[in-house]
């Protein structure tokens, strides 16, 4: 084989380090500072949605305090008493008693006493049933609770109740089997005398 004179380019320097796929070494130091960056990173990331968090906090109760205002209010406004109806004795109304016991002139002597008692008692009369269970008054206009309880008071402070079912008269009062009010008794009634007893009959004598 033929042998050529030796010139520069083969006299190459020796190679000093790894070369191709081998990598040179590491310097120092270079672990930690990634762990830094990736620190750094970390508290970013933490601080901004704290932040975010915490403009979102802030809408919410701001729209809550404009929203809210009405109802706040409103809670801590005193609640409003209900108005107390009081009895009263009112002669223009007209007043119908009903019997609704076996009793026998029950509606006209407590009809009587409720005109004694400034009432305008238009009519007197048995009710459709003798064994109506509670004496109640009854009115249809709500104007004139007043007025129906002011008849339950003198009838001995029997209930009332809202009801349409009497048209003829402003009030109604339905006596029933428990009706212990005035006119429970008729006290203009004679009373009887008990029946004289009989004196023994005497004996014949014995001839």
């Amino acid at each position: 084989m033929p042998r050529f004179p030796e010139d520069s380019f083969d006299r190459l320097p020796a190679p000093t380090g790894r070369v191709g796929a081998h990598r040179g070494p590491v310097p120092r130091g270079r672990g930690w500072r990634v762990l830094a960056w990736a620190a750094l990173a970390t508290v970013l990331l933490v601080g901004a949605g704290i932040g975010y968090l915490a403009i979102i906090d802030n809408n919410n109760q701001f729209t809550d305090a404009l929203g809210g205002a009405g109802s706040s209010e409103a809670a801590t406004e005193a609640p409003t008493a209900t108005p107390t109806v009081a009895p009263v004795t009112d002669g223009t109304k007209s007043v119908t008693v009903l019997n609704g016991t076996e009793i026998v002139g029950l509606a006209t002597r407590v009809g009587d006493a409720a005109v004694a008692g400034g009432w305008n008692v238009g009519s007197r009369a048995n009710a459709s049933t003798t064994d109506f269970a509670t004496t109640t008054v009854y009115y249809a206009d709500p104007a004139n609770e007043g007025a129906a309880l002011g008849l339950a008071q003198l009838l001995g402070g029997v209930p009332i109740e809202l009801n349409t079912s009497f048209p003829g008269a402003d009030l109604t009062a339905v006596l029933g089997t428990d009706y212990a009010g005035p006119g429970l008794t008729d006290t203009a009634a004679p009373v009887e005398e008990a029946p004289p007893e009989e004196a023994p009959a005497e004996e014949a004598p014995v001839e």
